[in-house]
């Protein structure tokens, strides 16, 4: 069974795609940009703050769908620059700590969406 999962306290879609989607007890968290959900502004102005509210938003739609960050199993990082990765990689280590931290791949990309800097997708488990 499908189940769509949608919080304000996140950026709506751009696009024709859902914020998360469970299948059955996995949740599936689409790539998350540094949209300010309130707004609708990028918080790109450097580069903590973006990956803060990527971070933000990501953890907004696991609440909204019941779970928390120790439910995350996985995310994909997708990046526009390689050499950003001990900064993105520091903040993200506020919120996984390397003991418990789910796998994980970084990529760097040419472009992301809104040429934004760093966008993190995720994929969560109801244990």
């Amino acid at each position: 069974m499908k189940k769509i999962v949608k919080t304000d306290k996140a950026p709506a879609p751009i696009g024709p795609y859902n914020q998360a989607i469970f299948a059955g007890n996995t949740l599936y968290i689409s790539g998350q940009i540094a949209l300010d959900p309130v707004t609708g502004d990028l918080k790109t102005e450097d580069l903590e703050n973006e990956t803060l509210q990527v971070l933000e938003n990501l953890k907004a739609i696991l609440t909204e769908a019941g779970l928390g960050l120790e439910n995350v199993v996985k995310t994909s990082i997708f990046i526009s620059d390689m050499n950003n990765f001990g900064k993105i990689n520091e903040v993200y280590s506020r919120y996984f700590d390397s003991e418990n931290a789910p796998a994980r791949e970084t990529v760097e990309v040419a472009n992301l969406p809104k040429f934004v800097n760093v966008e993190i997708s995720a994929i969560a488990v109801k244990f």
